[in-house]
């Protein structure tokens, strides 16, 4: 898509809707002087402190060809600062068969305190879908601070993560055996080198997306947390063959009141292959003068917890969702993906803002490959067919989120019998979806 993202006009809808306030919606470029103001004003919204000089020169730099929109108060105080931001960029997302779709990440979404409650954020949110489908993105994601605030928009909840503790005392490793070499690499190594891994690695998770810049460098602790890079320990797992399969982040906290005993915290894990996941694994749990492992991000069904000795040693502090996903193409965004039974579905969407209402029948092939045409006669005799909004597609999307649980749960209609048993062993995945990251 190359920069056209950036240049992509301006939603007219919603800047009207706005302009009915006297407020101006318009884009910002980020090789102007004003792009520092806008940052300044999208962590005010975030209350956050106001970033040093040296935060907002890494931030111009890492989110230079980001698409940058404000809404400005014209008539306020500070009128060159936004009272309201969004921040968006084209990139891709890995859906199950190891395959990718084109999805529009959606970043900074802000309302100063003075002017909320005015349709500010439904203007910028619904501009953002509006200018995603027009430039043909299937599917937009965002990651979330509030869960309320965005099913009304169409989006839901597609990937879960969780936060682990694991007992090193008690958990005595009894998983496979790792042949490869667990070794130290510099900060600059990591820099790199790690980003291949990670793009080698993605395809191996729904749920996870391409990224680079300043997503990367804030994950090696090189922007954020002050002095954070000069606590981070980066281990590297190379196969027999010699190439590298897996990377860990983490960093020991002293344990207050108690000597020589630690949590090692860890920062960001990727791993390529099985051997690499263990051998990484377990490096981190033998590690001596550490009682626990902590971690952020992680999937809700790890696989370490089969491999130590007590299952209870490792247990989830907190799930929650983390990537909500919002299908534009019906179409498209069904036949990006694989599925894991064979079989005819016709879904019945219906969706609020009118992006993606409409029936489409899909036919999937023995090889998990799908075909998806707008459908208006009956219902065939061998499809499964289901009503549901946009938000009940978009969380299945990914292939965790069940479409019997969500039938259950009254979200569903079931349009023949035993449809949503016959769409989940299509839709659901076999790994469950996650991302590793926040955007």
């Amino acid at each position: 898509m190359n920069n056209e993202h950036q240049r992509f006009p301006i939603d007219p809808e919603s800047a009207e809707r706005l302009a009915t306030q006297g407020l101006r919606m318009r884009l910002v470029d980020t090789a102007s002087s004003e792009f520092p103001v806008w940052l300044q004003a999208e962590t005010r919204g975030f209350h956050g402190p106001r970033p040093s000089e040296e935060s907002v020169g890494q931030q111009v730099r890492g989110f230079a060809d980001r698409r940058t929109t404000g809404v400005f108060d014209e008539s306020g105080a500070d009128a060159a600062s936004p009272i309201s931001s969004a921040s968006s960029w084209p990139t891709e997302l890995t859906v199950p068969g190891q395959t990718s779709v084109t999805a529009w990440a959606i970043s900074a979404v802000t309302v100063a305190p003075t002017h909320r409650r005015r349709g500010i954020a439904r203007a910028m949110l619904e501009a953002e879908l509006r200018t995603a489908q027009a430039l043909g993105v299937p599917v937009a994601m965002l990651t979330v601070s509030e869960a309320t605030i965005y099913s009304r928009y169409g989006f839901a909840p597609a990937a879960m993560v969780a936060d682990w503790t694991i007992d090193t005392r008690r958990a005595k490793w009894t998983g496979p055996a790792a042949f490869g070499r667990v070794q130290f690499v510099t900060l600059e190594q990591a820099l790199a080198d790690g980003l291949e891994l990670v793009g080698r690695a993605r395809l191996n998770t729904p749920g996870e997306i391409e990224f680079s810049g300043y997503l990367w460098e804030r994950k090696l602790g090189i922007h954020g947390d002050a002095g954070l890079d000069k606590q981070l320990r980066f281990v590297r797992y190379d196969d027999v063959a010699g190439v590298a399969q897996g990377l860990a982040i983490y960093r020991m906290i002293e344990s207050p009141g108690v000597v020589f005993t630690h949590t090692l915290e860890l920062q960001y894990l990727v791993t390529a292959t099985d051997d690499a996941y263990a051998g990484l694994w377990r490096y981190l749990l033998e590690v001596d003068l550490v009682s626990a492992v902590s971690a952020e991000l992680l999937s809700v069904d790890e696989a370490i917890v089969w491999q130590i000795s007590d299952y209870r040693a490792a247990r989830k502090t907190f799930e929650r969702d983390h990537l909500w996903t919002r299908i534009l193409d019906v179409g498209a965004a069904l036949e990006a993906r694989r599925y894991g039974a064979p079989g005819r579905i016709l879904l019945d969407v219906s969706d609020p803002l009118g992006l993606a209402a409409g029936r489409v029948l899909m036919t999937i092939a023995a090889d998990g490959s799908a075909s998806a045409t707008s459908f208006d006669g009956a219902i065939p005799d061998d499809a499964a067919a289901l009503s549901l909004s946009v938000n009940e597609l978009s969380a299945m999307y990914l292939g965790g989120v069940s479409a019997l649980t969500l039938t259950r749960a009254g979200r569903i209609v079931e349009l023949s019998p035993g449809a949503a048993v016959a769409v989940d062993a299509s839709f659901r995945s076999a790994i469950a979806p996650r991302l590793s990251i926040w955007f």
